[in-house]
């Protein structure tokens, strides 16, 4: 392989060498078991909606996966951070931290509890929350009065911090909840990217208050539209699942809602298709790692460009396949882009840091030169779990 300074040509050499010639998703739902049959009993029964058996089905199968004591359906990854701050008791005026590093998602929830994002730095060994990092910034940014954080700053109550699990690697978790008890936080795990993902054979999502996943097309596994709230908290769980369902009362006839609920139920019809997913989740995780060995092999000879690999003590799932520049490189990061994509190769960027977004800009943030540095150089690369399964 060329490696005298073609990067963008050295790139897609390496890709096809794996994945073979475009076109190539960047990661494609992939659906060989018991799809059809569970969708036609599910039609066939009439309960397409927010009743039926495959939610339970689902929900049960989940915390059996997970190790949770309790998992809530809902309608999306979004709506399970959402309530998941409610319940962490989120409310209006209060900050939560959150990496700058992250899908919208996670910021986006704080607002809709009508708080404020405080945005911090990652590390490069994850791509998740620097533990070192923020405990360094809340020494000086906060202060503990009454039993409550405090930013100094802006005299807010800092109530709770939600790390996210970057493209399915764990982050410093331990470590996490160590910050989180010294200033008195509740830590919310988004393992929306890490279904399979584990640190130290416990399951991501279930070392916090509370975790969350998403079940969107695109991810490890899909019910089309889909999250979950996991909790090991049992009377939580309950709590999750009746505000989720519009906060009704169990009744044979009535209509009766003792709070203000939320409708995130998730339609039977689409956990009919997250019962399916479930059952080939171990062969996906298989053929992941797979195609994670294949392109470590193929990119072992491409100079200036290492892929992402899972901590120490972790297994990921290798949701999606991650390419970090070098620093000196991060300049051909665009250049790259366009050859891959120009071969039928999808690859993108990593998102927009939340604090560089008009409606973030103005909240609260503390030094950022990781995060800021990983924006520059990082590439995700066709990571379908197909790939995997096909010999080179």
């Amino acid at each position: 392989m060329d490696t005298t300074g073609n990067l963008p040509h050295d790139i897609v050499n390496a890709i096809q060498s794996v994945a073979g010639n475009g076109p190539l998703a960047l990661h494609e739902p992939r659906f060989n078991g018991n799809e059809w049959v569970y969708l036609k009993e599910c039609l066939d029964s009439t309960f397409v909606s927010s009743v039926g058996k495959f939610v339970d089905r689902f929900e049960s199968d989940l915390a059996s996966f997970t190790g949770a004591r309790r998992a809530v359906a809902v309608v999306n990854g979004t709506a399970a951070l959402h309530v998941a701050l409610r319940l962490a008791g989120v409310q209006a005026g209060d900050e939560v931290l959150l990496p700058a590093l992250t899908f919208i998602a996670t910021a986006n929830a704080v607002a809709y509890c009508q708080a404020t994002p405080n945005f911090v730095d990652s590390e490069e060994r994850s791509l998740g929350m620097d533990a070192v990092a923020l405990r360094d910034y809340l020494s000086n940014a906060a202060e503990i009065r009454n039993y409550q954080c405090i930013n100094r700053n802006t005299g807010r109550v800092i109530r709770a911090m939600v790390p996210m699990h970057t493209f399915g690697h764990p982050v410093d978790i331990e470590a996490l909840l160590a910050v989180a008890h010294d200033f008195h936080l509740q830590l919310i795990e988004d393992a929306a990217e890490s279904l399979g993902s584990t640190v130290g054979g416990q399951h991501t999502g279930t070392f916090g208050l509370i975790g969350t996943l998403s079940f969107n097309g695109n991810k490890t596994i899909t019910t089309g539209g889909g999250g979950a709230i996991l909790t090991n908290d049992v009377e939580l769980g309950k709590r999750a699942k009746h505000i989720t369902t519009t906060a009704k009362l169990p009744h044979r006839w009535d209509f009766v809602h003792d709070e203000v609920g939320y409708n995130y139920r998730l339609p039977n019809l689409n956990a009919a298709l997250g019962c399916a997913q479930l059952e080939q989740l171990p062969g996906f995780l298989r053929d992941k790692r797979l195609l994670f060995e294949r392109y470590q092999a193929a990119f072992a000879n491409v100079r200036g460009v290492r892929l992402v690999a899972e901590p120490a003590g972790c297994s990921s799932n290798y949701w999606l396949q991650t390419l970090l520049l070098d620093e000196l490189l991060a300049d051909q990061r665009d250049a790259v882009l366009i050859a891959t994509n120009d071969a039928g190769l999808m690859t993108r960027p990593v998102w927009a840091l939340m604090n560089r977004l008009p409606m973030y800009a103005s909240a609260p943030k503390a030094p950022l030169p990781v995060a800021e540095s990983l924006a520059r150089r990082v590439i995700n690369i066709p990571s379908s779990s197909g790939l995997g399964s096909v010999a080179p």
